[in-house]
């Protein structure tokens, strides 16, 4: 990670694994929990070393997870070395979309690619409300400046790994 001299959050954070056994599951695999648990240790990192988790806290508040994400792409193992790159997509008024490229470092295979859904909460009554100015700030980023094409130039890396996103069928569409 790494900042400006604006004492701005870096907009990638790379979060690094080792495999051990106890991730891997009955086939032979990491878990698909093992992913998950990877993906809210490295934006809990990433939230602390930006202060995002200290502006929330000072206003009583915290982020829950309301949804997860996951496209696995290909197995890790035990033994591997992971490297999760997260970074924050977008803030709206009560929440904020964090996603996930998950690499496997020996041959630097994306082994998964993933997003989360956070909601902005009052830590008291558990209730949604409008994420603040000042950890959005801290958090800054927006869609459109960090496109895949500025991505691109920004940082090989992300471009290196970069997979283009499933198509989702639109809900109306999935109705008969």
């Amino acid at each position: 990670m790494w900042r400006t001299g604006r004492d701005e959050m870096n907009p990638i954070y790379k979060h690094d694994i080792t495999v051990t056994a106890d991730m891997v599951d009955g086939n032979g695999h990491v878990n698909n929990v093992a992913y998950i648990q990877w993906m809210q240790d490295a934006a809990v990192h990433h939230a602390q070393v930006s202060g995002c988790t200290q502006v929330s806290l000072s206003l009583g508040a915290t982020w829950v997870v309301r949804t997860h994400h996951v496209e696995y792409l290909r197995p890790a193992f035990a033994g591997d070395t992971i490297t999760v790159l997260t970074w924050v997509a977008n803030f709206r008024r009560v929440g904020s979309l964090r996603k996930y490229k998950i690499i496997r470092a020996g041959d630097e295979a994306v082994v998964a690619q993933a997003e989360t859904d956070w909601v902005f909460v009052d830590a008291k009554c558990g209730r949604p409300g409008r994420s603040p100015t000042k950890s959005r700030r801290r958090c800054r980023l927006s869609a459109k400046k960090w496109s895949h094409n500025f991505f691109s130039r920004l940082c090989p890396t992300i471009r290196r790994y970069y997979i283009p996103p499933s198509p989702r069928p639109h809900p109306a569409a999935s109705s008969s």
